[in-house]
């Protein structure tokens, strides 16, 4: 059964949890805390990030990557006129590096090129998954000192104006 798209909904709460304590493991693991520490740190970060996306002036879009009928993933957009933001893509730490991601994004570029519109993200500058962003055609375009923003245009070859 192939990978399918749902929308996000309340009872997916607990899964997202989950899924975003996944996303940071090694990072807080670095950190030496106890259980308890991790847990109420995640938990204020997770609650945060929720709300931001539902303060955004223009909403974003949450899906649920299943399958086999299961959740095993995220992908959050914002879209405009002119402009796709992937605001995330997560999997569970099981169903990475199976192409899963890159044929997600491949799906979102493909909408986007039929738009005409561009995609930007923001990813952080240590993160290996920028040489992935690369591969598909993104390129740095902003350089924050934490974060880069990559772009990805559907008909124009674009010179990086950063090295990574």
């Amino acid at each position: 059964m192939p990978v399918m798209l749902r929308p996000a909904d309340t009872d997916d709460e607990a899964f997202l949890f989950t899924l975003y304590c996944s996303t940071r493991a090694d990072e807080i693991a670095a950190w030496g805390w106890n259980d308890a520490q991790r847990e109420a740190f995640l938990r204020m970060q997770f609650q945060a990030q929720q709300q931001h996306y539902r303060t955004l002036a223009v909403p974003a879009e949450h899906s649920i990557v299943c399958h086999e009928g299961l959740p095993i993933g995220r992908i959050a957009t914002i879209r405009d006129a002119q402009t796709i933001w992937l605001a995330e893509i997560a999997l569970r730490p099981e169903q990475r590096n199976k192409g899963i991601g890159t044929t997600l994004i491949q799906e979102l570029l493909a909408a986007a090129a039929r738009t005409g519109s561009a995609v930007h993200l923001h990813v952080l500058r240590s993160n290996r998954v920028i040489k992935l962003y690369q591969r598909l055609g993104f390129q740095i375009v902003a350089d924050d000192g934490i974060h880069f923003e990559m772009a990805w245009h559907p008909s124009i070859e674009q010179d990086s104006a950063f090295e990574s």
